[in-house]
């Protein structure tokens, strides 16, 4: 009789969750610009040195901040005090490639839900308890979430294989950047906040290192999208959105850094380290020639 009135019951939750998030469907994009004003933080990650071999991350930094399509509800609108400015950039060359002048815009300055890996669940825990129908719904609506924030930006004509392409190529490049403290070609591969970041943090390494060896092992072990999310800058025009894909890197690297004298005082570059990073990429949607640029680091 118990399991026949659990099936009941789970039958009747199935029932109330399509119809609450249908609901909330409707709600959502109402709603979300009071839910941010209460309850969102931004979040900033200070960077720290690590010479320990094996460590999951760049060398010179604690960790990555960085794309799993993981489906979207709702258009999340926010006000942004600070004017949008479109200037005109030199591209990087990953969007050069695509032969044309491309538009670099203000970016809104944050990451929207950072991803955060989620505990697993047991399977009669998550169909047997209110915790486990409350987790159900959650993980749904976050798997909604990013599947329309993907369903609007295919609608600009976006590629999964192409943009992994291009996101590869961003992720070297960066993080050659990086190593070679070149502050003038990485300002057009980031965001303004991720610069003002990156910059502090090279400052920060050449204090302790003179020079940095660097290298990725190709192919990619593995590259996934991790969330999907979209930004509103106008609450009267749902169409002017930033999109933001989370991308999860595991790959292979060389890393030696080197004193003035060039003593190597860490790392070893006959050695290739597993490195798993996860980077955050923002590009506006409303700015015909936007490019895809690095919006933050995730540390996992």
């Amino acid at each position: 009789m118990v399991p026949f009135r659990r099936l009941l019951a789970i039958r009747t939750l199935s029932r109330t969750l399509e119809s609450r998030d249908s609901s909330y469907l409707l709600r959502s994009s109402r709603s979300c610009y009071s839910h941010f004003s209460k309850d969102h933080e931004l979040h900033s990650q200070r960077t720290w040195f690590h010479t320990q071999r094996g460590h999951c991350a760049l060398p010179w930094s604690d960790g990555s901040t960085a794309l799993h399509s993981l489906m979207a509800v709702e258009l999340s609108v926010f006000s942004i005090k600070k004017r949008l400015v479109t200037t005109q950039a030199r591209a990087p060359p990953q969007a050069r490639q695509m032969g044309a002048l491309k538009v670099s815009v203000s970016s809104p300055g944050f990451i929207y839900e950072p991803f955060a890996p989620r505990e697993p669940m047991p399977f009669w825990r998550r169909w047997f308890t209110k915790s486990g129908w409350r987790r159900t719904k959650d993980d749904i609506i976050l798997e909604l979430k990013s599947a329309y924030a993907i369903t609007k930006l295919r609608k600009s004509g976006y590629s999964k294989h192409q943009f992994y392409k291009e996101a590869i190529e961003l992720y070297k490049e960066i993080s050659a950047q990086i190593a070679n403290g070149d502050k003038n070609s990485l300002r057009k591969a980031v965001t303004e906040k991720m610069y003002s970041e990156l910059k502090n943090e090279i400052k920060q390494r050449e204090s302790r290192w003179s020079k940095v060896y660097w290298e990725m092992i190709e192919p990619v072990i593995k590259i996934r999208t991790l969330r999907a999310r979209l930004i509103g800058v106008d609450r009267n025009d749902l169409n002017k959105v930033f999109i933001q894909l989370t991308l999860e890197f595991l790959t292979k690297q060389k890393f030696e850094a080197y004193d003035s004298k060039g003593t190597i005082v860490a790392g070893d570059k006959t050695k290739e380290v597993l490195v798993r990073d996860i980077w955050v990429f923002e590009k506006s949607l409303f700015h015909p020639g936007a490019y895809w640029r690095l919006c933050g680091r995730i540390s996992v």
